[in-house]
């Protein structure tokens, strides 16, 4: 354990205040639409890596160089960075038709009272299987608009629901940025960290439908026929790369199917053609691009403010607030939702959290298993509620071109799903007993 050294967090300290200080006055100061969004978070890890390089003068460059190289070589971080390419390559591949297929598919063979549950399994479904929540709110909010006018639901119940379930994916996909890099990062396997998720989010997933049902059972004289065509045969890709990470199948080689049979399909079924199609992977490819420079730029400058003992006294102070296994356990959540409230990105807070959290794992005796999911779900959670978070955006974005006239704290008491996935993680911590030879 490196000498204790307050002084050396001061990278991230940096990089808090400048991407939480300027997303806050474009956001609400400058009034700028999506404004978190507009700053360029690569180059904000990189005005915070030259701060960690200035520190400890002492050091050499070249050392800080080897040091940097050893952090992002790192077998998990090369492992994460590979998952990250494959699986946008695989989203590139199936597009995302699929998921209205689902959707549509669904809302035609099931009354319309029951559309909110459908809205709330289809969203969770889409996610698990495309592994964004972004994306899936972009695909099923309009949906849930559809459903809403046409029904007389509850507008932002309706939109709260789909927000809820794309989270649930995001938790337990194996193709999302947050499992990649929670699992990598605490070095667990991606079947291993589902099992233990599966059990926290499921019970959480159960009681958001009896709650849905409950609130809108009132409703039983609704009649209303949302249609459109749909193509079923498009969502077996995602069916297999599902199937095959519950099974155990080593992640490359899931996603390799994924992307041979999405090849073979969107090009039988006349979807896309064959140089459209090496486009997509193209794109699919590229738009893992951020993420993974992040990746690498966080591990960088994790390596440093280990090197400095900067974790050593965040270690130090952990234990001091956290007494136990389980005062651990939840100090790890809270560590990784302070991350996520400070950055508004899930996936990020995680890279971020990863290091700090691998320390404390083997220091109150937490396993990998556990410790990635914590991270996941506990970063889910806070993602999932926050008011200027892409996914919350995107939703009263995407409702409001719609005509919908509906606000984040409209939506805000109708996230059912992040509301019981705390107080399931919470039961999870403080009162299920840990298994025996857990690894």
């Amino acid at each position: 354990m490196k000498k204790e050294n307050a002084k050396a967090l001061l990278p991230i300290g940096v990089f808090l205040i400048l991407y939480l200080g300027l997303g806050i006055i474009f956001e609400y100061v400058l009034a700028i639409p999506m404004g978190f969004y507009n700053i360029p978070i690569v180059v904000t890890f990189l005005i915070a890596l030259l701060v960690a390089c200035i520190q400890n003068p002492k050091l050499k460059f070249d050392d800080k160089l080897e040091i940097m190289a050893k952090g992002v070589g790192d077998k998990n971080i090369i492992t994460m960075i590979l998952i990250f390419m494959a699986a946008g390559i695989f989203v590139g591949v199936v597009g995302r038709s699929s998921a209205e297929s689902v959707a549509y598919f669904l809302l035609s063979i099931i009354p319309a009272q029951f559309a909110p549950l459908v809205l709330f399994v289809v969203s969770a479904f889409v996610s698990t299987a495309m592994g964004t929540s972004v994306g899936t709110i972009t695909l099923i909010t309009p949906i849930a608009v559809a459903v809403a006018n046409g029904s007389g639901f509850d507008m932002a119940l309706c939109i709260g629901i789909v927000v809820g379930g794309a989270m649930f994916g995001d938790n337990l996909s194996f193709i999302s940025d947050t499992t990649i890099a929670a699992c990598n990062g605490q070095g667990c396997e991606m079947k291993d960290k589902f099992r233990e998720n599966f059990g926290i989010a499921l019970p959480a997933a159960i009681a958001t439908l009896v709650i849905v049902f409950i609130r809108t059972a009132a409703m039983n004289n609704i009649d209303a026929e949302i249609s459109k065509e749909y193509n079923l045969i498009q969502i077996i890709p995602y069916v297999l790369v599902l199937l095959g990470g519950i099974i155990g199948i080593n992640v490359f080689v899931v996603l390799l199917i994924g992307i041979v049979t999405g090849s073979i399909i969107m090009l039988a079924t006349g979807a896309t053609e064959a140089t459209a199609l090496l486009s997509n992977m193209g794109s699919g490819a590229a738009g893992m691009f951020e993420t993974t420079m992040v990746a690498i730029l966080v591990s960088a400058i994790c390596a440093l403010i280990a090197e400095y003992g900067g974790f050593a006294a965040l270690l130090s102070f952990i234990k001091k607030m956290f007494k136990g296994k389980k005062g651990g356990t939840l100090g790890m959540g809270l560590l990784v939702g302070a991350m996520d409230i400070a950055t508004a990105n899930n996936t990020v807070a995680i890279v971020m959290a990863n290091p700090i959290a691998k320390e404390m794992a083997e220091e109150y005796g937490i396993s990998p298993r556990k410790s990635a999911s914590i991270l996941d779900t506990f970063s889910c959670i806070f993602q999932g509620v926050i008011p200027y978070g892409a996914q919350m955006l995107v939703a009263v974005s995407a409702a409001m071109e719609l005509g919908a006239e509906v606000s984040a704290f409209d939506i805000l008491p109708n996230l059912y799903y992040p509301y019981m996935l705390l107080i399931s993680s919470l039961i999870f911590i403080f009162l299920i007993p840990d298994k025996k030879n857990e690894k």
